[in-house]
């Protein structure tokens, strides 16, 4: 049966997200292997690959939110916002006590708008933007709106800063080392970063790469994988009887009387427990968004 499911990897430093997606691609032979939330090079913790039919789920994944550990050096400006970029300005920053950085902080909880860094991979008339400020083109990043839903200073010892950050999606922490250094009057940078948390997935629920070596090349790897509804535990759940089900599958609305918001999204099964799809409210009914299952779901998988 064709692999369907969700890989929970503890990215180490030095790989580029899209390393690891070829890795896993290569080593087990599943052809269809993305991720959620692309992680700097430099960067380490979870990143999360969507295999096979999973895959189909990925853009609930990349809403979620995340949590990350970020140290920020002050005192240190760069091009890139973080230490793998080339220095602008250095100035001693020991001056900058912790009641001042928390005062600072207080400024980016919530909804804000946030300047993304010009050497990120958001794409400006239809080019990556660090490739144009790589070449040395002047990049003017247009504010885009973020949240910080707690963001907490785990140590001071200055000048590094270790921060716990939770936040939505689209967050760029480099943007917040330098905006921060910016609000305190002496710059800073990005030293150091390590995503704990993807949605539901902790850095706990990780498997590193060399572990992940071993188990791809006796074929045990496949005990890692999360169910790929486990991306959407946090929505209701219908079960389908018989007659919905078979209305599901040949692309009619299921006839469901549970009430819900306007745009509300929902999983559903069937009575015997098969993920079949995911509904979104409209108007008065639960129109189907994502099918997963198909009538021929018993002969071969449709991944």
């Amino acid at each position: 049966m064709p692999v369907s499911g969700i890989l929970v990897i503890d990215k180490p430093p030095g790989w580029t997200s899209f390393d690891v997606v070829a890795f896993v691609r290569g080593r087990s032979g599943v052809k269809r292997v993305g991720h959620a939330g692309t992680l700097d090079p430099a960067a380490t913790g979870v990143l999360t690959l969507l295999m096979g039919t999973a895959t189909r789920l990925t853009e609930y994944l990349v809403d979620a939110g995340k949590r990350y550990t970020a140290t920020v050096e002050l005192g240190v400006e760069t091009d890139t916002y973080d230490r793998d970029g080339a220095v602008i300005s250095e100035v001693d920053a020991s001056q900058i006590t912790q009641a001042q950085v928390e005062a600072a902080l207080s400024a980016f909880k919530g909804n804000l708008m946030q300047v993304p860094p010009a050497y990120s991979a958001i794409k400006r008339a239809g080019e990556a933007s660090y490739k144009a400020a790589r070449r040395g083109d002047a990049v003017a990043m247009e504010p885009r709106p973020v949240r910080i839903d707690d963001i907490t200073v785990i140590s001071y010892e200055p000048p590094f800063l270790t921060l716990d950050v939770q936040c939505g999606k689209g967050f760029y922490v480099r943007s917040l080392a330098h905006d921060l250094g910016a609000s305190l009057g002496v710059g800073g940078t990005l030293a150091a970063l390590r995503r704990t948390r993807v949605g539901a997935f902790d850095v706990e629920h990780a498997v590193d790469l060399e572990t992940l070596r071993a188990e791809l090349d006796d074929g045990s790897w496949q005990g890692r994988l999360w169910a790929p509804d486990e991306v959407l535990l946090g929505l209701r759940a219908a079960v389908l009887a018989d007659t919905n089900r078979a209305r599901l599958l040949v692309g009619l609305d299921p006839q469901i009387d549970a009430q819900g918001a306007a745009d509300e999204r929902c999983r559903a099964y069937d009575a015997s427990g098969e993920f079949l799809a995911v509904l979104r409210h409209e108007g008065q009914r639960w129109r189907p968004e994502k099918v997963f299952a198909s009538p021929a779901q018993d002969e071969a998988d449709p991944a």
